[in-house]
């Protein structure tokens, strides 16, 4: 279905579909071609989803995620933390050869400058709990860093916002979206960048400006 909504366009597409349809799925559109593409983390009970798709280009991996949420009640926050560890391997993985980077949802508000109410959704809103946020962590941690925080860091800017209540034009949203580089990679970034006045979806287009 993708390909058949995004035929005709100037982009070589890769899909990685869940099993579901309509549901959780990745996309890479590229100008150029990838030497290879990567569907999923080589993990059978993470891979049904269609999470993550890996191209690799001459000087990095480029790695789209869409993050699980951890769901009403925090229902899957014990498998959330699962994946994430896995999701770590299968960077350290990419990072043995060449630098990575890492973009998409992330489901995780990092830091209280990230989320709007942060005191009253700490460790009770998916999204928002120690465990997610030690997840984040661990990724920094093992050698990456959040590009947009890098060249901003004290600038309040979401990338999601709930359609309830009036939230988008309040501004009560969240930062879940991100662009994380390999540390090798900091001189080749030159700019991150938000888009929050584009609309058409609960969240906006985030980006990257990269020089080699």
């Amino acid at each position: 279905q993708v390909e058949e909504a995004l035929f005709g366009i100037d982009y070589k597409i890769y899909a990685y579909s869940a099993e579901r349809k309509g549901y959780s799925s990745t996309a890479i559109l590229s100008k150029s071609e990838p030497i290879q593409v990567i569907k999923g983390i080589g993990v059978e009970e993470h891979d049904t989803e269609g999470r993550v798709i890996s191209a690799e280009f001459e000087k990095f991996y480029l790695v789209t995620v869409y993050t699980p949420n951890s769901g009403n009640g925090l229902a899957r926050l014990d498998y959330r933390q699962d994946w994430d560890k896995a999701f770590l391997v299968h960077i350290n993985k990419l990072e043995e050869k060449k630098p990575v980077i890492i973009c998409g949802d992330l489901n995780v508000a990092h830091k209280p400058l990230d989320i709007k109410n942060d005191k009253a959704n700490y460790d009770k809103s998916p999204g928002y709990t120690q465990k997610e946020i030690d997840g984040l962590d661990a990724l920094i941690n093992a050698g990456y860093f959040d590009t947009f925080r890098h060249f901003y860091p004290e600038e309040e800017k979401f990338s999601w916002w709930s359609f309830r209540a009036g939230a988008r034009a309040r501004n009560i949203g969240w930062r879940i979206d991100y662009f994380l580089a390999s540390d090798k990679l900091k001189h080749n970034v030159k700019d991150a960048f938000i888009l929050n006045e584009v609309e058409g979806s609960d969240h906006c287009p985030v980006g990257i400006e990269l020089e080699f």
